[in-house]
């Protein structure tokens, strides 16, 4: 046997002693990790707890009879179909509804939650769903024109809310007002308006248009708003398996339009997002 052919034996016999020995167990098992068992819990209960503010019209409330429906209603119980389980609705107070996530009283929130820097500090979410704005509701004879016309007014929103970030987000107007009146649903805010027991109510567009379609000569939208942003469904940071199966199928609804029926329905228009 040449030089050559020695040594190709020996290079053979060390590549087959590294694939056995302990280095290669290690990259095996660092290649595959196991999966968070948050899908299959939820799979195994046969049931995803969904959190949520039922008196938050359109995504999810009471009706008169007092069962919760809503958009998002609708789109958490079609995704749980989709997932081989079915939806529970678990209302919870809206400013200390991300504690009841991660303690574990809920599963997911499903209710027009906004992504924001601040709660992905805290919690993860799904692809955006919808978009949305922050929009400012005066009464129709109001003199308030626009942003800067909120100076030394009383301005009401959700306690715990995207308004209230919204709104803190615009230090200028926000050191401007009176006061800030907190509420702990939007419902309240609106009818105080109404009442004329304050000035003007920062709330999301999708909500504050449900309102206004009911009452329209109640309420009058500025053209000013707060910001764009996007609604997502929450999740504890380390349930990625349910999150990434919720994702798909959203993915799944919006490609078969499932998804846009659902908004049509409660919207008059296909205003999920692609």
């Amino acid at each position: 046997m040449s030089r050559f052919s020695h040594l190709a034996v020996l290079a053979l016999g060390l590549a087959l002693l590294s694939g056995c020995g302990p280095s290669g167990a290690h990259h095996e098992s660092a290649a595959a990790p196991a999966a968070d068992p948050s899908l299959a819990a939820v799979q195994k209960k046969g049931s995803i707890v969904v959190g949520l503010d039922d008196s938050f019209p359109p995504m999810g409330y009471r009706d008169e009879s007092g069962a919760i429906v809503g958009f998002d209603i609708d789109l958490a119980r079609e995704a749980a179909k989709r997932l081989g389980v079915k939806a529970e609705f678990k209302p919870v107070q809206w400013n200390g509804i991300i504690m009841s996530l991660n303690k574990g009283d809920i599963d997911v929130i499903w209710n027009g939650l906004t992504i924001t820097d601040e709660r992905r500090q805290q919690i993860g979410f799904s692809k955006p769903y919808l978009d949305n704005r922050q929009i400012v509701v005066v009464q129709p004879g109001s003199p308030i024109t626009d942003k800067a016309s909120l100076a030394g007014k009383t301005v009401g929103l959700q306690l715990g809310s995207s308004s209230e970030s919204s709104l803190n987000a615009s230090p200028a107007v926000a050191s401007s007002l009176k006061e800030v009146r907190k509420y702990s649903d939007n419902t309240e805010a609106l009818m105080d308006l109404s009442a004329g027991r304050i000035d003007a109510v920062v709330v999301d567009e999708v909500v504050g248009r449900y309102y206004i379609s009911k009452k329209p000569e109640s309420y009058r939208i500025l053209d000013e708003d707060f910001g764009s942003e996007s609604y997502g469904v929450g999740f504890r940071k380390n349930d990625i398996s349910l999150r990434n199966a919720v994702d798909k199928v959203l993915d799944e609804m919006k490609a078969d339009g499932s998804a846009d029926k659902i908004s049509d329905q409660w919207f008059g228009d296909e205003i999920v997002k692609k």
